[in-house]
């Protein structure tokens, strides 16, 4: 306001002069008010005052008098408890103060801002007092003095009724009043003339031994504060003040101001004390002010006046201060600040301000001038909340609100939630949250529920730690615990029976396991230590008082036959433990065999699909279920024709067959089925996706210390994705020794086994580069985790080197062991590459450089692989002995110069035609034939790749040329008929489709099966027919061979 006042004079020729007026002012800046200006040329005053000029001051000079109408009005709250000074529009009354204010000395005039009828429309008279002030301190000297009841009493203005009832609730949270009556603390605070808040704060400090602290504090809240800030001098008050800001508390901050004071006092004069205290901006009146009220005070109390600094405890002399302010504490909200756009609009962003939720929903904010209001510490009492252009906490300081739950006694509210076990305590816990006013001071304390609810805690007591076992169990003496195992094996006997049957109603429910310790065990018993006390007593006298009989724990009696439901499942000398789970939805649900990953590659997937007896019956009604509606309504109901068919299947199971049934459940099934529906079923004909999984054995792999490794109901893919696992234990077990076994315990071993091999102990070697060893047997095995393990030697080819390893199935034993021999094959006999490429013509030495080979080296040592397979097909039977791969050496290295040669040179025949299906194919651009031009390149990038030579082998590489002379022949005819080739693609396109569902691959994997070999060469003499039929084919060929090719069959 000031500056605009100034700014309205800024541009007249003489200085206007503004000037402030208000209580907080120093006693100098006040009194400028009624010297003369200091300024020169100065002709007119213009005095800012707030209502502290309507009576208390007159003010010389005043010609003018500028009435807005309003002023602030300290009023209290009742509802909020809270001091509020709002903006309110003055009495008649006080307007004529104000007008007065005007000719004192000469004439003048008064200008009111607002309209007559405005003036006549408001109050003759200001409020009285005593309906807008906190009357505690007027309640507590009538109950002091024995005034009797309020309401009768004949006040001038009787107050309101809210009022007198806040006054009353606020002397009942200080402990002055209960019952309605003064309480001992209550004649205390009467005696002590201040704010009752200050009384409260004095006697706990007292009590806390800490009332020297306090009552410097209570005294400097008791009067105006003596830091004075001069308008055109704050930031050096600002920081002279500073040195006595305690970033805690605002509170030890007025303390350590009182020690400097004191201090000051006995090193100084009266006359230098009085000019330290005007150069460091302190009211000297104000300072004695304070001294007197302190020393009354301290009279009063009891207290001796220290002439030192005063020290204590900070938190217990903020405890002792808690006492008054019970109700002026706040808990920081994070959820809320006050928003920052306000600065960032004017592009000074602003801090956001911290806000606190405080008693009965108020919300609050730390006054700017505190020493607190940078740090916004979590919870935090205030001296005073006043309402001004919001709420603001003045006086403020950190405290932890906890502290309020024992000054405020019966006043908090305690609430207990989440009753819940506690295995570590042994007893039944709860929640427990403490609220002061609304404020919750304590969000959430753990407690034992027996001291609120011991019914509860009891229940929860049995329910866990008996029904459930959540106890510790281990730390208790086992003679008393031995009735909880003695239940728990019972129990398990029975859970056992339900899974296998797949029930639920076999074992009692938890609230049956309740009842029966319910009646047993005495009220008094609600957590482990006192369970422990009475059991220990009563156990000795009726040791079985807590065993459970089966009556107690099954609803029914039930019992599985083990040959229905077996533990162990047999497959030739292989031996899985079986487990049970009823879980309807979970993986395992069902039949559960435990697969040893060292057995793993040599199990069967056979006679798995039979189940187990038990669920025979179940599975083949499931099946029936799954059939076509056309075959099923042949064989319904369902179930009884399962019961039937069952009994008809008897003898054709795997238990019957050593686990390796001669036939699948699905052909037996579809053969009886066909004999009643008379027409044809088989095995495809059921829809395995509606028969539920838990009909199908689920296996789970393990490692030798029962880790899972894997699970599922495909054994098949188990296997596969498992395969370097079991590699691996397989050749663990059968790499350390072990003793033979009794010829009675002797597995029986696939023909071709040495009679020995299970005794010998196998190790692995590394390093070969010729035939060391003596022999390489076909299989070897060994007894393990109750059946057989059996691991087939390999020759693996480790690159310059040949490793002798132990392989899990013979099929890749096979693959690796003719590997493993090319290279041993390839390591005895010197290479004649250097040779063969010195003696190549001029057209076979280009061919072979635009080869995609990395280097025509490298070409030719993939065609002397290519013999080395040549001459190892030779040999019909594998080759196990030194003496049988000797021959295939000699064999080798007498062959292999010449043949390497023709290798070579029919490589680059196949390479120069190649070439020319190239050349051939940049003459034609067009786009009608881009579709035909991309197979064309496919088809030559599927045949010619690096390492084709040794990946098709000398026999297939001869076809090669047959190939090649029929893309050139359809490239030359391209161009002049391309529907007709659009059609023949569309042919070939077919057959590639079947082949690719097969799984093949183009170039074919280096493990592909045989069916796909033979497959893949199909295809391209099908593209032989179909493109350049004049060149005949190796083999007939059609769509249908194909098929058959594929399917094996």
């Amino acid at each position: 306001a000031m500056d605009a006042v100034r700014g309205m004079y800024a541009n007249d020729a003489a200085p206007t002069e503004v000037l402030p007026l208000y209580g907080r002012l120093s006693a100098a800046e006040q009194h400028r008010v009624f010297e003369p200006s200091t300024r020169a040329g100065v002709r007119r005053r213009v005095i800012l005052a707030t209502n502290v000029a309507e009576t208390s001051l007159t003010v010389p000079g005043i010609r003018y008098v500028i009435d807005t109408g309003t002023a602030r009005i300290s009023r209290y709250s009742a509802r909020s408890k809270i001091q509020r000074l709002p903006i309110e529009a003055i009495s008649q009354a006080s307007a004529q103060q104000r007008s007065g204010r005007a000719g004192r000395t000469a004439p003048g005039i008064a200008i009111r801002l607002y309209a007559e009828e405005d003036f006549a429309g408001r109050p003759e008279f200001t409020e009285p007092e005593v309906l807008r002030t906190n009357l505690a301190a007027v309640l507590l000297q009538m109950m002091a003095l024995g005034m009797g009841d309020v309401a009768a009493f004949p006040f001038l203005t009787p107050p309101d009724s809210r009022g007198v009832k806040a006054a009353m609730d606020l002397l009942v949270e200080l402990r002055a009043v209960s019952g309605g009556r003064l309480t001992k603390v209550g004649r205390e605070l009467a005696r002590l003339p201040i704010d009752p808040r200050l009384a409260r704060m004095l006697v706990e400090a007292r009590e806390r031994d800490v009332l020297p602290s306090v009552l410097a504090i209570v005294a400097g809240l008791s009067i105006q504060d003596v830091r004075e800030r001069p308008e055109e001098q704050r930031e050096q008050a600002d920081r002279l003040h500073a040195r006595f800001t305690d970033p805690t508390s605002d509170f030890l901050s007025l303390l350590g101001l009182w020690n400097y004071l004191q201090e000051m006092q006995v090193e100084l004069g009266s006359s230098a004390f009085r000019r330290m205290c005007r150069a460091e901006f302190l009211n000297y009146v104000r300072v004695r002010e304070w001294v007197d009220v302190h020393r009354q005070l301290a009279d009063l109390m009891g207290a001796r006046r220290a002439k030192t600094r005063v020290d204590a405890d900070p938190d217990a002399v903020h405890r002792a201060i808690l006492s008054g302010l019970l109700s002026q504490i706040g808990i920081r909200d994070d959820r809320t600040t006050t928003s920052a756009a306000k600065g960032a609009a004017s592009g000074k962003p602003r801090r956001p301000t911290a806000e606190y939720r405080g008693a009965r929903g108020a919300r609050f904010a730390i006054f700017p001038g505190s020493g607190l209001r940078k740090k916004s510490p979590d919870a935090v009492m205030a001296a005073e909340l006043v309402e001004t252009s919001r709420l603001f906490a003045r006086t403020v300081a950190a405290v932890d609100p906890a502290w309020a739950e024992e000054l405020a006694g019966e006043l908090a509210h305690r609430q207990l939630g989440e009753p819940h076990w506690s295995r570590s305590a042994g007893a039944a816990s709860a929640y427990e949250k403490v609220t002061l006013f609304g404020v919750e001071i304590i969000p959430k304390r753990r407690v034992q529920l027996a001291r609120f609810d011991r019914p509860l805690a009891r229940e929860l007591f049995i329910r866990h730690a008996l029904v459930q076992g959540e106890w510790d169990a281990a730390n208790l003496d086992k003679r008393l615990t031995a009735f909880d195992r003695r239940n728990a094996d019972m129990r398990r006997r029975l859970e056992k029976l339900e899974e296998r049957e797949r029930r639920r109603d076999i074992l009692a429910g938890d609230e049956a396991v309740f009842a029966f310790y319910d009646a047993r065990i005495p009220r008094e018993v609600f957590d482990v230590r006192s369970f422990e006390s009475w059991w220990r007593e009563t156990s000795n006298r009726t040791p079985r008082l807590l065993d459970m009989g089966e009556s107690d724990l099954a609803e029914r009696a039930a019992a599985a036959r083990s040959d229905e439901y077996p533990s162990r499942w047999t497959q030739g000398d292989q031996v899985l433990s079986l487990s049970y789970r009823f879980e309807p939805g979970a993986p395992d649900d069902g039949v559960n065999a435990v697969v040893p990953v060292a057995l793993l590659a040599g199990l069967r997937d056979t006679g798995f699909d039979w189940q187990v007896p038990g669920l025979r019956d179940e599975l083949i009604a499931a099946l029936i279920r799954a059939l076509p509606k056309t075959i099923r309504r042949h064989v319904v109901p369902a179930a009884d024709w399962a019961a039937r068919f069952s009994a008809d299947l008897a003898g054709e199971g795997p238990e019957d067959h050593g686990g390796l049934p001669p036939t699948t459940l699905r052909a037996a099934l579809a053969a009886r089925i066909q004999r009643v529906a008379h027409q044809p079923v088989t095995a495809d004909d059921f829809d395995l996706e509606r028969v539920p999984a838990h009909l199908g054995i689920s296996f789970r792999v393990v490692d030798h210390r029962g880790r899972t490794l894997g699970s599922g109901r495909d054994l098949t893919r188990l296997q596969q994705e498992l395969a370097g696992a079991a590699r691996g234990a397989v050749a663990s077990s059968l790499s350390a020794p072990k003793r033979p076994p009794a010829p009675a315990q002797r597995a029986p071993r696939p023909s071709g086994a040495k009679p020995d091999a299970d005794r010998a102990q196998f190790t692995e070697v590394s390093g070969l580069t010729d035939w060391t060893i003596s022999e390489l047997p076909s299989v070897v095995d060994t007894r393990v985790a109750g059946g057989v393990v059996r691991g087939y030697p390999v020759l693996v080819d480790e690159g310059e080197s040949v490793a002798l390893r132990i392989d899990a199935t013979p099929e890749a034993a096979a693959r690796a062991t003719h590997a493993g021999l090319r290279r041993l094959l390839l390591l005895a006999v010197p290479s004649p590459a250097a040779y063969v490429l010195d003696h190549l013509t001029a057209a076979e030495k280009l061919a072979l450089a635009a080869s995609p080979y990395s280097s025509a080296r490298s070409l030719v040592e993939d065609c002397r692989v290519a013999v080395a397979d040549a001459v190892l097909a030779r040999f019909p039977d594998p080759i196990r002995t030194r003496a049988q791969f000797e021959a295939a050496r000699d064999a080798f290295s007498a062959d292999v110069t010449d043949a390497l040669f023709s290798a070579v040179s029919l490589t680059a025949r196949i390479l120069t035609a190649a070439r020319d299906v190239e050349r051939g194919l940049r003459n034609l651009n067009a786009m009608t034939l881009l579709a035909a031009l991309t197979d064309v390149r496919g088809q030559l990038s599927g045949l010619i790749y690096p390492g084709f030579v040794s990946a098709v082998g000398l026999e297939r590489l001869a076809h090669y040329p047959r190939y090649l002379a029929a893309l050139v022949t359809r490239t030359g005819s391209l161009a002049d008929n391309p529907g007709r080739d659009r059609q023949r693609l569309t042919e070939y396109e077919r057959a590639a489709a079947i082949y690719r569902d097969a799984g093949g691959t183009i170039p074919l994997a280096a493990d592909a099966p045989a069916t796909l070999v033979h497959g893949r060469w199909l295809l391209e003499e099908y593209r032989v027919s179909l493109f350049a039929q004049g060149l005949g084919t190796a083999e007939p060929v059609s769509l249908q061979r194909l098929t058959k090719a594929l399917s094996g069959s």
